[in-house]
């Protein structure tokens, strides 16, 4: 899935990102976000810049994900506008300098979208396997409704079937350059 994610040329990448912002914005959920946090795309992920620049447009405070010193496993979210200042984490990953951005605890975020490898009708994600999102969304596995999880990918990234694990948090849903899906129990619903 990730060779296959790099391959696409950048129009098609371009086509994709315009197409699920638009999707995306129209939902509920994104309408009625007050902190939304986002990513910065990496090895061929679904680009999220038309995103921030709608969210940032219609006057969302949105935060990117930063990785926590290296004894952690867990994401921390802070503040992003397009003059906020970046720096490469040790994964290569842009995002904000901590110390000159406000921060956010998962809690508070009504909204995040995240990235993936693939997806299943179950709303189960395969990630990149450090286990960040799992770990600081733990949280919404004891009944917790908020923030909303949704995944961007791809169409060609849904799988029929990914292997849970116990840690795993599903996704909400995912949006995909076609389709929306909304996840409930085992089945996957898609408009």
């Amino acid at each position: 899935m990730r060779a296959r994610r790099r391959a696409l040329d950048s129009a098609t990448r371009a086509r994709a990102a315009e197409a699920s912002t638009a999707l995306l914005t129209e939902l509920p959920g994104y309408r009625s976000a007050q902190h939304l946090a986002a990513y910065v795309a990496i090895d061929g992920e679904v680009d999220t810049q038309p995103l921030l620049q709608r969210a940032h447009h219609d006057g969302k405070h949105i935060y990117l994900p930063v990785v926590a010193p290296e004894h952690s496993a867990e994401l921390r979210f802070y503040a992003w506008t397009p003059a906020t200042a970046m720096q490469t984490n040790r994964f290569h990953i842009p995002e904000p300098i901590a110390s000159n951005s406000v921060g956010i605890a998962p809690q508070s975020l009504d909204l995040v979208l995240t990235p993936l490898v693939a997806f299943d009708p179950g709303g189960n994600r395969l990630g990149m396997g450090g286990g960040f999102y799992d770990r600081t969304f733990s949280f919404l596995k004891t009944g917790d409704c908020k923030p909303l999880i949704l995944g961007l990918a791809y169409e060609f990234q849904r799988l029929d079937r990914i292997e849970e694990a116990s840690w795993d948090v599903p996704l909400s849903g995912v949006v995909t350059e076609r389709h929306v899906y909304f996840f409930t129990g085992d089945e996957g619903n898609h408009r």
